[in-house]
């Protein structure tokens, strides 16, 4: 495989999946923190309004707050900021590569540039793997689930 396939075939889907996964989680890290803020800000308002026994009010109430606990709880449970974070690092680790071998700078500024590159970024895709193969494994993670 020469070098412009590798790019073609290899490394650039592989840079557009994690700058896909990256925004996909950033999207909903910031979705779920504008409805627990505005549900959890919304609550004090419609509690002023409870005193006067409207049962509505006080279904409204109860909702916003179970709203506001199912999503701080799948933030905490699908990591989304976290994921986010480190898609977005990978990405940009694999476009570092890219650039650094398309400018022949080091480290592949040698005679065999394509070798470096498939090495360095096939390192950086598999420790992604390792990362999330090790985060799967944690006692509750993974057991039963695909």
């Amino acid at each position: 495989m020469d070098a412009d396939e590798y790019l073609k075939v290899r490394l650039e889907p592989q840079i557009a999946w994690y700058d896909n996964r990256s925004a996909q989680n950033k999207l909903a890290n910031t979705a779920a923190k504008i409805v627990e803020i505005v549900c959890a800000a919304i609550i004090p308002f419609l509690a002023g309004y409870a005193k006067d026994g409207n049962k509505f009010i006080s279904l409204a109430i109860g909702i916003l707050g179970v709203v506001v606990a199912v999503s701080a709880g799948i933030s905490a449970l699908l990591k989304f900021q976290e994921q986010w974070i480190k898609y977005r690092t990978t990405a940009e680790s694999l476009k570092k590569e890219k650039y650094l071998f398309q400018t022949k700078v080091e480290p592949y500024d040698v005679d065999d540039p394509v070798s470096v590159l498939v090495q360095r970024v096939e390192t950086l895709v598999s420790q992604e793997n390792t990362n999330w193969a090790q985060y799967m494994m944690k006692p509750g993670k993974g057991e039963g689930h695909g």
